[in-house]
């Protein structure tokens, strides 16, 4: 079990906590569906992750299992997720403690690690020098960082596009479709199938530009939205036998979660 409170960056909270790079990453991921981390992480905000260490005979990790359990405190609200494999053969994923997956059918934010730099709305061009509609959110990454599928569906358009330079969209269910822009490198094809979280390219400076950055945006049946007022569409909600099934995995992980004390340092071969 690590727990933390967050002082500058969830990242060197979580380092300090004793959290390890991958296990941080994977944190990361659990909450990218529900928790815009350029914009909702405040000073104050804590963290718990609970999950199993594998030791060899002179206690040292070898290996670490999935995360079971983690949670997040942003602002007073607490997020709490629980690993589970449901009986019926479905996929292990994360749920709430009222049995609704966490899984969104798109990603809040399809790079890790990058500062919101401009958000959707009017805005004055850097190159143009006058005002207009910014109809994505941009991103101040380095260039090479790689770039997610925020979720799966086919790859409508991957190749140069005036001045969004290296773009890639991706078309997705119900009418929705999301935009990569400025790329340095393309990874995928027109006409490919993606997966919610896979490398699709990397950040660049391409197209009209002025550094290393992405444009991304999200179009609701053609038409570019605000991509932090969109409700994305939610997956599997636990019912019935499988919800109690559920609930007797929760109350379980919640006690050894309650026996085990916050580790202050992991090893760093984890």
């Amino acid at each position: 079990r690590v727990a933390g409170e967050i002082d500058d960056s969830l990242y060197n909270a979580g380092i300090a906590a004793g959290l390890s790079n991958s296990l941080l990453s994977d944190f990361i991921k659990v909450f990218s569906y529900d928790v815009d981390f350029q914009r909702e992480i405040q000073p104050g905000d804590k963290f718990e992750v609970f999950f199993v260490r594998h030791y060899d005979d002179q206690g040292m990790t070898v290996k670490t299992g999935r995360i079971a359990a983690a949670s997040m405190t942003l602002s007073g609200r607490e997020l709490r997720y629980y690993l589970y494999t449901p009986s019926d053969g479905g996929d292990a994923d994360y749920f709430t403690p009222a049995g609704q997956s966490v899984r969104k059918a798109l990603l809040r934010t399809p790079i890790d690690g990058a500062r919101l730099t401009s958000k959707f709305g009017l805005r004055r061009h850097p190159i143009l020098g006058y005002s207009l509609m910014h109809k994505g959110s941009d991103f101040g990454a380095a260039t090479g960082t790689p770039i997610q599928a925020d979720g799966e569906g086919t790859i409508a358009a991957a190749g140069r596009n005036g001045g969004y330079g290296k773009y890639v969209r991706i078309q997705h269910a119900n009418g929705y479709e999301s935009a990569y822009a400025h790329m340095n490198r393309i990874n995928v094809n027109r006409g490919q199938r993606v997966r919610q979280g896979q490398i699709i390219g990397s950040v660049g400076t391409t197209g009209r530009s002025t550094g290393p950055h992405l444009h991304y945006e999200v179009l609701v049946n053609g038409k570019q939205v605000n991509p932090s007022g969109v409700r994305f569409p939610s997956g599997r909600k636990l019912g019935g036998k499988e919800y109690a099934r559920f609930r007797q995995n929760i109350d379980r992980l919640d006690n050894q979660i309650r026996s085990t004390p916050a580790m202050a340092l992991l090893s760093r071969r984890d």
